[in-house]
C-alpha cells in the first residue's frame, strides 16, 4: 500500500510561499519585458516581413530607419526579458517540481507579455498596398492571395490571439498546480493537528537521485503500529542532508483511522544524525 503524503521538512511549506512570492515579483517585470519585445518586434520585424510577403516590395528600403531602431530595441527586449525568465526558472527551487513551476510560470510570463505587446501594436500595423491580391510585377499581372496569405495579413490578430490562448492555458496550468499542493498542504497540516502518531521503522532505503531545496529524496519502505495491527506502506522522505534516514532507523508516522491512504511520514525529531534513534 502507498501513502497518499510524501513527507516534508518542517520549513518546506514556508519555502514554498517564499518561492511564490519570488516568482510574482520575477513576473511582473518579465511580463513587462516580453510586451516590449512583442511590441517592437511586431513593427519593426513582422510588419515588413508581412508587406515583403503580401506585395512583393522591398520594405527594408529608404524608409528603414524606424523599423532599424525597433529591431534594436526588440534585441535589448528579449536580452532582458530572457534573463528575467531564466531567474523566474530557478526562482522556483532547486527540485525539478519547483523547477518545473518556474518553467512554466516564465513561460506563461512571455507568454503574456507578447500577447499585450501585440496587442498594442494591432493599430500600428501598416496596411498593404493591396488586399487579395500582389502587386503586380513590371508588364505582369497581379496574382491572387494564397490561403497562406490570408493567414500573414490578419497576422496583426493571430499573433496576440495565440500568444494569448497559451497564456490562458499556462494560466489554468498553474492555477491546478498551485491547488493541488495547496490541497495536499492542507492535508498535511490536519494530519499534524488530528492524525494519531507513532513511531515507525524503516525496512528500506533507496535513493531517488532527486534533491528538493537542497536535501535528498528517498523512497522507503515504512512498518509501523495501528489499532488494527502493524501496517506497511512505501512513500518518499525529503530530509536534511547529515540525517539520511537507513534500514532499521525511526520515523515520525502520523495517520488518520479512517482514511487508509492518509499516512505523513517525517524524520523523527528525536532520532539521532542519519535517523538513529539514540540509545537509553
Amino acid at each position: 500500500m502507498f501513502g497518499l503524503f510524501a513527507s516534508a521538512l518542517p520549513e518546506e511549506p514556508r519555502e514554498a510561499r517564499r518561492t511564490g512570492r519570488r516568482l510574482w515579483l520575477l513576473g511582473v517585470p518579465t511580463t513587462l519585458a516580453w510586451a516590449a519585445a512583442g511590441w517592437s518586434g511586431a513593427l519593426g520585424i513582422l510588419d515588413s516581413f508581412r508587406l515583403m510577403s503580401l506585395n512583393r516590395v522591398d520594405a527594408w528600403g529608404d524608409g528603414a530607419g524606424p523599423a532599424a531602431s525597433l529591431v534594436l530595441f526588440f534585441s535589448l527586449s528579449v536580452m532582458v526579458a530572457s534573463s528575467l525568465g531564466f531567474a523566474m526558472l530557478w526562482g522556483g527551487g532547486m527540485s525539478l517540481g519547483r523547477m518545473g513551476v518556474g518553467f512554466r510560470a516564465s513561460s506563461l510570463a512571455a507568454a503574456l507579455g507578447v500577447a499585450l505587446g501585440g496587442g498594442v501594436a494591432i493599430p500600428s500595423w501598416t496596411p498593404p498596398e493591396a488586399v487579395g491580391h500582389r502587386l503586380p510585377l513590371p508588364g505582369g499581372k497581379a496574382e491572387p492571395w494564397s490561403d497562406v496569405d490570408w493567414v500573414v495579413y490578419y497576422e496583426p490578430y493571430l499573433v496576440p490571439a495565440v500568444a494569448g490562448l497559451t497564456a490562458l492555458v499556462l494560466i489554468v496550468v498553474l492555477l491546478r498546480t498551485f491547488l493541488r499542493e495547496a490541497e495536499a498542504d492542507d492535508r498535511a497540516q490536519s494530519l499534524r493537528r488530528l492524525g494519531r502518531q507513532v513511531t515507525g521503522h524503516l525496512t528500506q532505503v533507496e535513493f531517488t537521485n532527486v534533491w528538493v531545496m537542497g536535501n535528498p529524496r528517498f523512497a522507503v519502505r515504512v512498518r509501523f503500529p495501528t489499532e488494527t495491527g502493524e501496517r506497511e506502506i512505501t512513500t518518499t522522505m525529503v530530509t536534511p542532508l547529515f540525517r539520511a534516514p537507513s534500514q532499521g532507523s525511526t520515523v515520525r508516522v502520523r495517520y488518520d483511522p479512517h482514511d487508509p491512504d492518509a499516512v505523513l511520514v517525517e524524520p523523527d525529531p528525536a532520532g539521532g544524525p542519519f535517523g538513529y534513534a539514540p540509545p537509553g
